[in-house]
């Protein structure tokens, strides 16, 4: 599990099936897209607001230095990503934590989201058709809002990065 505990840090499809039953929460359009995309597949999902980045993003493993920005209540707050701890990153910190568990609040999707880097994890036992019908259901939905969305997709894999 990465040095996660994971029934402390349970991944972002985790979290919102506990709260399925009762409704998924409504963040705004974006969001909510790839929030019930995400249930439906039974795949981890997130969106960083590309406009927000600072360099590349890159899946790494922390050393402990690297800056999460967060909330708590209404307050930022800056934590340290775990040593050892896998971790979406750019230039200005952590993206998100643990794979997709926790997103920071530096390149979260808002109504005013352009631009969109949408992760989806596939670890096994989810396999790469099974990402490929969640990230095509999710192009297609997207597309739908708009006729001038563009879509490119890149998988990594252990062969390729």
């Amino acid at each position: 599990a990465f040095g996660a505990k994971p029934q402390r840090t349970r991944n972002s499809l985790e979290a919102l099936m506990r709260r399925a039953q009762a409704g998924l929460p409504r963040v705004n359009r974006l969001t909510d897209i790839y929030n019930a995309i995400s249930v439906k597949h039974q795949i981890p999902l997130g969106g960083e607001d590309l406009d927000k980045y600072s360099g590349s993003p890159a899946l790494i493993r922390a050393t402990g230095e690297e800056k999460f920005d967060t909330a708590a209540g209404a307050e930022t707050v800056t934590e340290l990503a775990d040593s050892g701890e896998v971790v979406w990153c750019a230039d200005a910190g952590v993206t998100c934590r643990r794979w997709n568990w926790r997103q920071c609040s530096r390149t979260a999707l808002t109504d005013g989201t352009t631009r969109v880097l949408f992760i989806l994890d596939a670890l096994k036992p989810i396999s790469e058709n099974d990402l490929v019908a969640a990230a095509d259901e999710l192009a297609q939905v997207l597309s739908n809002l708009s006729p001038e969305i563009e879509v490119s997709r890149r998988i990594l894999s252990s062969s390729n990065i």
